[in-house]
């Protein structure tokens, strides 16, 4: 039997419908990972499954129950959820956050409540921050709290609301495997993420969002290697490639160059693969393209196939290559040392650049 069951769900602000007919079961021990573009309703989708926002029509089910206002808080006890921004009490140290829902809600003693909390805190790696208070805290560390607390009232599943998403880079690591961590150990879960490598790798199934529903329901590999419908393609092919188009040589190049720092992030590549990326982005835009021709668009995509990634720029003019008439040649020498191969395509007006790592 499902532990949960949405029919008919709608969610509406007023006259903004956000939500409408989503109708759908999860499983016992399953981990849904719910992906797709802001504001299609991922987290609404959540917050009206726990009545944190009540769906304005539809119902929910919960291990065959049907969720109201009567029984809403014994639910909630059974389905735990972790937000984006922690919700750590302040004025409370980590132990004092883990064991104040079990000793008040749960009943159980003071003594119980701390010996589950020590064990939990060394499960999230947390062991030593026991007395410290969340200001002493880093972003990830609050967040591995966050879940040991939920994981102190013993829920039977566990709603993620973006639990990354309010971290630095450097700290998503340490949250993302303690979910994985979970996801191994059978705990129900339903995580809207922005992680692609955990949707694509942890996952039992993926929800693709779009349009005020769930637009395509399928596991990992039937999303992110064959997605059936254009709004998931679209999607799918998006976060795999990177595309920024430079209008002048006043340029924002902070602004380019973030963003292939961000598409490195979000595929995990490594560290000297990136900086690779980088510098070649740098180079062959800032002092070699935008110079002479001041136009051009960076084009950046991981091929699974072929295991590699592509940096292309393109611009218009005659058939010159770029690489090989600039005066930059330290420029030059960098890009033809970072890459496996360089090669130069014209057709119709256009130069492109094209570097493979």
């Amino acid at each position: 039997m499902s532990i949960i069951s949405v029919r008919n769900l709608e969610k509406r602000f007023g006259d903004n419908v956000i939500l409408q007919n989503i109708s759908t079961d999860i499983e016992k021990g399953e981990v849904i990972s719910i992906i797709g573009p802001s504001g299609t309703g991922k987290s609404t989708f959540l917050r009206a499954i726990n009545f944190l926002d009540p769906p304005t029509d539809g119902e929910v089910f919960f291990d065959g129950e049907q969720i109201t206002k009567k029984n809403i808080d014994t639910a909630r006890r059974r389905m735990g959820m972790v937000f984006q921004s922690f919700g750590l009490f302040s004025h409370l140290d980590v132990m004092g956050n883990l064991t104040a829902g079990p000793i008040k809600l749960l009943g159980i003693s003071k003594k119980e409540a701390e010996e589950k909390a020590a064990e939990l805190l060394k499960t999230v790696g947390l062991s030593e921050r026991a007395r410290h208070f969340p200001r002493q805290l880093s972003g990830g560390q609050k967040q591995r709290v966050a879940i040991a607390r939920c994981l102190a009232m013993s829920p039977e599943v566990i709603l993620f609301d973006e639990p990354t998403s309010a971290l630095d880079p450097t700290m998503v690591s340490e949250v993302m495997a303690v979910i994985r961590s979970l996801a191994k150990s059978g705990m129900t879960m339903v995580v809207v993420t922005h992680e692609m490598d955990f949707a694509r790798d942890v996952s039992s199934r993926v929800f693709y969002m779009d349009e005020g529903g769930i637009y395509e329901d399928g596991s990992p590999s039937e999303i992110f290697t064959s997605p059936k419908k254009p709004k998931t393609q679209a999607f799918i092919y998006n976060i795999r490639s990177y595309s920024y188009e430079v209008t002048s040589s006043d340029f924002d190049y902070m602004e380019m160059l973030g963003g292939v720092e961000n598409f490195c992030f979000r595929h995990a590549i490594e560290r000297k693969t990136a900086n690779k990326l980088q510098l070649l982005a740098e180079e062959l835009v800032i002092n070699i393209v935008t110079p002479i021709y001041s136009a051009c668009v960076l084009n950046l995509s991981f091929s699974e196939k072929l295991g590699n990634y592509e940096l292309s720029v393109s611009y218009n003019g005659d058939s010159s290559n770029a690489l090989e008439t600039t005066d930059d040649d330290l420029s030059a020498m960098m890009v033809q040392g970072n890459a496996k191969e360089i090669r130069h395509e014209y057709a119709d007006g256009k130069n492109t650049i094209i570097a493979i790592l």
